[in-house]
């Protein structure tokens, strides 16, 4: 099962998709994508590290994220948790390579679609709800995470969108916390 988790800045999604991890009574391999630039940055890690249990493994992998994907979500008993998608992108859009930002979405796009078989859970940023940003590189990232979403939404079971911590479920089963 793909369970996608949208949400926007401090909505709860990261919370929600720990919570959907634990109750899915597998053993949980975190993902994370961010990379550390700056203090606030390593503030917002740290945040997340510490409201995930210690037991939990965690694969720090800010751009191949599918053979991380390919390694653990599909171990039986095991269920891996991405947080996020939106850093991830973030990640490749600096590599400043149209032709490697294209081919990473493929390629996550099509193993979701049509290999995946086991427990994941995706936790992205919605950020085409607010303004449009004043310059091309902020334009361009809502751009590429809008259609990001929109395919990942496509191949997945299950799509919830947090709002003050309010999840709604958009597409799939109704969220069952157990």
């Amino acid at each position: 099962m793909v369970r996608f988790i949208l949400g926007g800045a401090r909505s709860g999604k990261s919370a929600l998709a720990e919570q959907l991890a634990v109750c899915s009574g597998k053993r949980v391999h975190y993902l994370a994508t961010a990379q550390i630039w700056d203090e606030e940055m390593k503030d917002r890690v740290a945040h997340h590290k510490n409201s995930r249990p210690n037991h939990w493994q965690v694969t720090e992998e800010a751009i191949d994220i599918i053979p991380v994907i390919k390694k653990y979500a599909q171990v039986r008993g095991e269920c891996l948790l991405l947080d996020c998608l939106t850093l991830w992108l973030t990640n490749i859009l600096l590599l400043d390579d149209e032709d490697v930002l294209q081919a990473h979405q493929q390629q996550l796009v099509e193993y979701l679609q049509n290999d995946f078989r086991g427990e994941l859970i995706l936790v992205s940023n919605e950020v085409g709800q607010g303004i449009i940003p004043d310059n091309a590189l902020a334009r361009r990232f809502v751009d590429e995470a809008g259609r990001l979403h929109q395919r990942i939404a496509k191949v997945s079971d299950q799509v919830v969108f947090v709002t003050a911590g309010i999840p709604q479920t958009l597409k799939g089963p109704l969220l069952n916390m157990g």
